[in-house]
């Protein structure tokens, strides 16, 4: 029987889905960013800034206090958060149920919204596929649409604006995407979370394959 993400150790299991993102071509490089919220929903574990996704070990991660950015420990001690900790960081913080959060950089995901968004465009409306149901949404003809954010430099601008998204609520969709960029995915467990990033880039991937209807 397959054990689940959330049976193992988090940074093992982190960089063991960093490898898998990896051979799946949706981090290339150094490209994205894994994290875990600990037990006591008070800091994360998220990988360190620099490191390839296809090469992480458990070492290769830091651990960052949910309330102001802190590093609150390193397992090497010149390592540094990711330096996009702090949108990972407004997600923990409006959302108290989330577990885990998981960044990636697929070129489909990059595509769908290139061919389906205008430009100016907050959101990208996704199509009623059945896979849909595995993001928590049962309706019988859902209409769901993936907030979209722009790629600014300064990243806490991004955290600022997805900040917004969370106000006054948790939006429907466990889900975000900024433009020429990538996705981010949140659950409940480390497991919703992979499950559930595999069902977003299954709907990204079919949107990048189809025409813009007119």
């Amino acid at each position: 029987m397959a054990t689940l993400w959330d049976e193992r150790e988090p940074r093992a299991a982190l960089a063991e889905i960093a490898r898998h993102f990896h051979a799946r071509g949706w981090m290339a490089g150094t490209a994205g960013n894994l994290s875990v919220r600990n037990t006591e929903g008070t800091s994360f574990w998220i990988t360190a800034s620099g490191y390839p996704k296809g090469q992480l070990t458990p070492d290769d991660f830091v651990k960052v206090a949910v309330a102001d950015g802190q590093v609150v420990e390193t397992c090497k001690p010149h390592d540094r958060p990711s330096a996009e900790t702090s949108i990972h960081q407004v997600i923990y913080r409006h959302d108290p149920t989330a577990r885990a959060a998981l960044h990636v950089h697929s070129i489909a995901a990059v595509l769908a919204v290139e061919r389906h968004a205008p430009t100016n465009a907050t959101a990208l409306a996704l199509p009623a596929l059945e896979m849909i149901k595995g993001m928590g949404i049962w309706d019988e003809a859902p209409h769901v649409a993936l907030p979209l954010f722009e790629n600014w430099r300064d990243v806490p601008a991004i955290a600022r604006e997805i900040e917004r998204l969370f106000d006054p609520t948790t939006p429907t969709l466990s889900a975000l995407m900024i433009r020429r960029h990538g996705i981010t995915v949140w659950g409940t467990s480390l497991q919703q979370a992979y499950d559930r990033i595999e069902i977003m880039e299954y709907i990204l991937d079919y949107l990048s394959r189809t025409s813009p209807t007119t």
